[in-house]
């Protein structure tokens, strides 16, 4: 189900045939551009969330899924919000997605998530790459990165993402009695760590799945506390999703020369 639009963005983007917005570098417009893509505004979408109350005990080793919900939901409420301004302006695309997130005023379970990146219009043949929804696609690869992409045979899909938020559990006294001045592994560490990366590393590969992509390009990890102590961590994966979109063409020397500059 699609995201209704906010009425106060309806507003800004019914000024964007006028003169578009982005923040595009100029390399990133000019690759771009020679590729058939056409900047209509700079979308955005917005969420601040309050985080639940999750009870995790001293010797506790799994996941919280309340705060793993909260933080999953906050996020995808604000890219929902910036593909709603996306398909309103009938864009094909979404390029240099950033999503991000502050601590809303003095609350430490206040998060605010934003998601901006720039709507694009493919002119040669508009519609050619919207998802199989009619959505518009989204990417957080660059300007650069994305033109290589398109001149590989290769097309986005959409920003996938997926997180965990993970309880590690305190070590007795005897065990910190026995690592102390010695070189050692420490296991709940280890095991929480891994297992928490490859479930943020799985939700997102179904994201991608969900979306019928071929993978996942440019993917990296994020690590974060926010407010909850030493021994809770979020592990957050996100990248753009591929499928394949015709032959790779030969990439130009000129080619070549710019995306180096």
């Amino acid at each position: 189900m699609s995201t209704p639009l906010d009425p106060v963005a309806s507003e800004r983007l019914s000024h964007a045939d006028k003169v578009f917005t982005s923040d595009l570098s100029i390399n990133e417009f000019a690759l771009l551009h020679g590729a058939g893509f056409e900047p209509l505004d700079l979308v955005m979408g917005v969420s601040v969330y309050h985080v639940g109350y999750q009870f995790a005990g001293i010797r506790q080793q799994s996941e919280l899924p309340v705060l793993t919900e909260a933080t999953y939901r906050a996020r995808w409420n604000a890219m929902a919000r910036m593909q709603a301004e996306a398909d309103a302006l009938g864009a094909d695309g979404v390029v240099g997605v950033r999503l991000e997130w502050r601590q809303h005023g003095a609350e430490s379970e206040h998060l605010e998530f934003i998601a901006v990146g720039t709507a694009v219009r493919y002119t040669p043949k508009p519609g050619a790459f919207k998802r199989g929804n009619g959505q518009a696609f989204s990417s957080h690869l660059s300007g650069q990165d994305l033109a290589t992409l398109l001149r590989s045979g290769w097309a986005p899909v959409a920003f996938v993402m997926g997180n965990c938020v993970f309880h590690i559990a305190a070590q007795g006294f005897m065990q910190t009695l026995r690592q102390m001045g010695r070189n050692l592994e420490m296991p709940q560490w280890t095991t929480g760590n891994y297992e928490a990366r490859e479930l943020a590393m799985s939700r997102m590969q179904s994201e991608a799945e969900r979306d019928g992509a071929s993978g996942v390009v440019g993917v990296h990890f994020a690590i974060q506390n926010y407010a909850w102590g030493y021994h809770t961590v979020e592990f957050y994966a996100a990248g753009t999703a591929v499928r394949r979109s015709g032959t790779p063409e030969t990439i130009a020397p000129s080619f070549v020369l710019a995306m180096n500059d």
